[in-house]
């Protein structure tokens, strides 16, 4: 039996991590995990799976919760409890479910305890690849991609030789405003883009979708995950959302993973690794129901965020990290409806441009950059 620590169980990668667990209580159970600002969810979870310990967010609600938690479950807070959750001795798999930076630390710290990771928290990656791949392979830990894209490239290059993939082509869905053009996403609502076509995901997931920067994130995700060079790695839309991702070998053959839209597939996939397991609550992938598949090429000057990424990861260094604090910035005013959609592009590309770039940054200059970043796009909402 694998004993999990799950960071980030109130969200929706979280949420379905659990139901997985629930699902094969003879193969996984669960004994840390954080949650966030659902306090009500996250006392209903920690009753149902009482683990041996919680963490929640600050001291404040430490406090408020500690007579409600059951008897045997360990209480922590804030960063020092994330980092507590990912390092439980008990635990063999660390899921990383938690939205943003703020994954990195306990990220480093389970891997020093010699934790397998299952990562779909992509930031911890974008904003600091280099260091995490490196102490990864200096402690021997695995790192288990759970998005549904990287997850689909892993799986086509299960019995093949990296060194004959000629590129990676990794899908997306175009997001909530696929189908519009880019001078009709002036005034569009956060509503409109909060109702995903295809995929049910988090609030600022489903925004990163409709800008395509979560593409962008996944693509230098894909970089640093299977040390492959950015001119090698491609992006292709696909609104059926069917083909997560495909390889593309040097004779070329392509190797696709497909299936329907789920998340739970790929962190089943994830957590059962190297076995699969049985998924019955799943809809059957039936082509002949689907009929027609299609495909197109993204363009830039369309999908500027996918630009800005591709930029920020070929030039390294503290670039990725700018991006990404930018964009999560830029996410949230525009989720509180105090920017509008097309401004987060804006205030990103201010960001990138007020940068002065560090090639090969400390884990300290990577902390002191996000804040820097975050303070300027502050500044200019201001």
């Amino acid at each position: 039996m694998k004993k999990i620590s799950l960071l980030g169980a109130t969200g929706s990668i979280g949420t379905q991590t659990l139901d997985i667990i629930n699902q094969h209580p003879d193969r996984f159970e669960l004994v840390a995990m954080s949650i966030g600002k659902n306090m009500k969810l996250g006392l209903e979870l920690v009753h149902q799976f009482k683990p041996k310990l919680l963490s929640v967010l600050t001291k404040e609600t430490f406090e408020q919760i500690k007579h409600e938690v059951p008897s045997g479950v360990k209480l922590s807070y804030g960063d020092a409890g994330l980092v507590e959750v990912a390092t439980i001795p008990e635990a063999d798999v660390l899921v990383n479910a938690v939205i943003g930076s703020v994954g990195l630390g306990p990220t480093l710290a389970a891997i020093e305890a010699r934790k397998t990771i299952a990562i779909a928290n992509k930031e911890t990656l974008v904003t600091a690849g280099h260091i995490v791949t490196q102490k990864a392979k200096e402690y021997g830990v695995s790192l288990l991609p759970v998005d549904s894209e990287h997850s689909a490239i892993f799986q086509c290059l299960q019995g093949e030789n990296i060194k004959n993939i000629s590129r990676l082509l990794v899908t997306a869905s175009g997001g909530s405003f696929r189908d519009k053009r880019r001078d009709e996403l002036a005034n569009v609502t956060v509503e409109d883009a909060l109702n995903h076509p295809n995929w049910s995901m988090g609030a600022k997931i489903t925004i990163d979708s409709a800008t395509m920067m979560n593409k962008g994130l996944e693509v230098i995700e894909a970089h640093w995950l299977f040390d492959m060079p950015y001119d090698q790695i491609e992006v292709l839309l696909h609104k059926e959302s069917i083909i997560h991702s495909m390889v593309e070998y040097i004779d070329g053959s392509v190797i696709a993973q497909l299936g329907t839209p789920d998340m739970r597939v790929p962190i089943q996939y994830a957590l059962g690794f190297p076995d699969r397991l049985d998924f019955k609550k799943q809809d059957r992938l039936n082509l002949w129901e689907v009929g027609k598949l299609h495909f197109n090429k993204p363009d830039f000057e369309r999908y500027r965020c996918l630009k800005f990424a591709y930029e920020a990861g070929r030039t390294g260094g503290t670039m990725p990290t700018v991006l990404n604090a930018a964009n999560e910035v830029a996410v949230a005013a525009f989720l509180e409806k105090k920017i509008m959609f097309l401004q987060i592009e804006d205030y990103i590309e201010q960001a990138l441009e007020n940068h002065q770039l560090v090639n090969k940054p400390s884990l300290e200059t990577i902390i002191e950059v996000d804040q820097q970043t975050r303070r300027f796009v502050h500044s200019l909402m201001s």
